[in-house]
């Protein structure tokens, strides 16, 4: 396919995916429970954070932590207790166990209490160079000022070293791209959807491949910009909708490099 055509095709499978219908079986849906800012934010966040292996195993382990977070993630966070804490008492999924949402609960309590919330620590971040990877970055850094295990690290991976950041890059188009059908919240407005970049797994990659929009064999920093910097010359305004066309065709259409559109 040519550029135009694989606009066109990118373009309609966007539209395909990006429904309503397709929230029930995405993380998504745990954070569209809540109408609160805080509550969307900080359940969002902390699901994004979960968000890798089975889908529905990680729609089910969120749903678990919000239930042992009372149904109100935001007051959880600003009034948890060490009683409140030991709600956690056996949580685990995968490899993020127990001590793992203590860690992330305590940060984001240190976030909302002296960083001004999500947004606010997000912003100054990207305020720093304008760059969304610096905004990451930021904020790992400040959710690590909070006491912490080295096993407690891996689950917010470092941009600076190199890593692609999936888990924060979803969290931020569901945070920060405006959409008018239903699915990404658009609550932040410290950046425009122009400086999103595109969360790149396993089946985003793949596809992507297959489709020729990217070289790079690792699924790494480097290959999300790459990916990315395709998908601007295709919508420089909204490029990450097509996030929605890749996953989806991955996902839903098992589309890959050996299925590749004639």
């Amino acid at each position: 396919m040519n550029k135009t055509e694989i606009k066109d095709f990118l373009d309609y499978k966007s539209d395909q995916y990006d429904r309503t219908e397709f929230i029930e079986s995405d993380p998504i849906c745990i954070p569209h429970q809540f109408s609160k800012k805080e509550d969307i934010e900080i359940s969002g966040c902390l699901s994004a954070i979960l968000a890798w292996g089975n889908r529905k195993a990680i729609i089910q382990s969120a749903q678990d932590l919000m239930k042992r977070m009372d149904q109100c993630p935001g007051d959880f966070i600003m009034n948890a207790s060490t009683s409140d804490l030991s709600k956690l008492k056996g949580y685990y999924y995968r490899t993020f166990q127990q001590n793992d949402p203590i860690f992330f609960i305590k940060a984001l309590q240190n976030i909302y209490s002296h960083h001004g919330g999500l947004e606010n620590t997000f912003a100054k971040g990207f305020s720093i160079t304008g760059s969304m990877y610096q905004a990451i970055e930021h904020v790992r850094q400040i959710f690590l000022e909070t006491e912490h295990q080295q096993r407690n690290v891996k689950h917010f991976p470092s941009p600076a070293a190199g890593s692609s950041a999936k888990r924060m890059h979803m969290f931020l188009r569901w945070m920060c791209r405006k959409d008018n059908k239903g699915v990404d919240f658009g609550i932040w407005n410290f950046c425009s959807p122009a400086h999103l970049y595109c969360p790149l797994d396993v089946h985003t990659g793949n596809v992507a491949r297959g489709l020729e929009l990217l070289f790079r064999k690792q699924n790494d920093r480097k290959a999300v910009e790459e990916l990315t910097s395709f998908l601007k010359t295709l919508d420089p305004n909204d490029p990450i909708k097509y996030d929605f066309a890749l996953f989806g065709l991955g996902v839903f259409e098992k589309f890959h490099i050996h299925k590749r559109m004639q």
